[in-house]
Parts: C-alpha cells; sequence; structure tokens
C-alpha cells in the first residue's frame, strides 16, 4: 500500500478493480478541516480522465503495470498493427483500444504498451513528437500586439495551434499531452 504522500505524476494505482495513472496531483490544506490530495487520473483501459480527492494520509495499492516498446507499423480502417521489438511478433489492436492516441502514432516510431496482469490497458507514444504540418493558412499580420495563433494540421491529423510564422512542411515538435506547440524544429 502507499500513503498519498507518495503521489506523483506517471505513478499507477489500483482502485475498484481498475487500473488508473495520475496525471496530477496537488496537496491542499484548508484553513479547518483535513488536508486533502487532489488528483486527476486517467482510467488506462478506457483513456477517460476524471478528478478525485483523498484525505491525506489515506492508502490505495499501487499498480503493478508493464511497459514494453513496441513498433507502429501501419493502420488499416479500425486495426493498428504493432510489432514487438524482441520476438517480431505482430499484434494488432482496435480503434477502441488505441483511443486518442491515434492522432500521434507515425509508421516506424516507437511506442509503449501498457500491461497489466498479461492483458493489454493502453498504449503510451513519447511526450513530445517531431510532426511535419500538412495544412495550415497563410499567417497574416494585424492587430496582434504580441505574437498572433492559427491552427495547423499536423502528421497524423492532430489540430495544433501554432504561431504565425509557421507554413506547410515546416516540422514541428508538439507536446502529446497537451496538444501544444512546444518548437519548430530546423534540422529536419
Amino acid at each position: 500500500m502507499i500513503s498519498t504522500t507518495d503521489f506523483k505524476t506517471g505513478l499507477t494505482i489500483e482502485l475498484d478493480g481498475k487500473v488508473y495513472q495520475i496525471v496530477t496531483t496537488e496537496f491542499h490544506k484548508p484553513g479547518k478541516g483535513q488536508p486533502v490530495v487532489r488528483t486527476r487520473l486517467r482510467d488506462l483501459e478506457s483513456g477517460n480522465v476524471f478528478a478525485k480527492t483523498f484525505r491525506s494520509g489515506e492508502k490505495v495499492e499501487p499498480a503493478r503495470v508493464e511497459r514494453k516498446e513496441m513498433q507502429f507499423l501501419y493502420a488499416t480502417g479500425d486495426v493498428f498493427v504493432f510489432m514487438d521489438l524482441e520476438s517480431y511478433d505482430q499484434v494488432e489492436l482496435t480503434a477502441e483500444q488505441v483511443a486518442d492516441q491515434a492522432k500521434w502514432l507515425k509508421d516506424g516510431e516507437s511506442v509503449w504498451f501498457i500491461n497489466h496482469n498479461s492483458r493489454i490497458l493502453g498504449l503510451e507514444v513519447g511526450n513530445t513528437v517531431d510532426r511535419r504540418v500538412i495544412r495550415t493558412e497563410p499567417g497574416v499580420r494585424g492587430d496582434t500586439a504580441q505574437g498572433g495563433t492559427k491552427p495547423a494540421t499536423v502528421e497524423g491529423g492532430a489540430l495544433v495551434t501554432v504561431p504565425l510564422f509557421v507554413n506547410e512542411d515546416d516540422v514541428l515538435r508538439v507536446d502529446t499531452r497537451s496538444g501544444e506547440y512546444v518548437t519548430r524544429v530546423t534540422n529536419a
């Protein structure tokens, strides 16, 4: 058992027979009453994120999950095919299992399968990925006192808000956790 004082981002816990990953954690001490730990948890099976508050010092069961590196090969329809880098076996996942991570997948790149009790719960991509801009409107300078932004579609179909100077065919580094633009990659 682990205490809520040991919570940190990325930790996996088990509640009511389900496995959750801590997305954020915040200690809160109200003026009166007992301190609490506010968390945002991601259900690793469904991908849903929700808020849960624990009493400070409360004990929870840690979840023993394995992360295995796999290579994304290709997608056909609602089936995504991955290859085990050690045994070269191919594994197929449905669009439901891949969920919102599908927009960050690129042929040949590595991802990590999350397994719990020999069952695949989902997959994780890297925290940042480099993607080419497929479509964006030309930047128009105007009434912006600060730098302006515009939407851009990158490889995989993700929509990212980018600065006005970004053009089609530029390669961007994008944070996959928030979907935010990080920087433009110049040596790609």
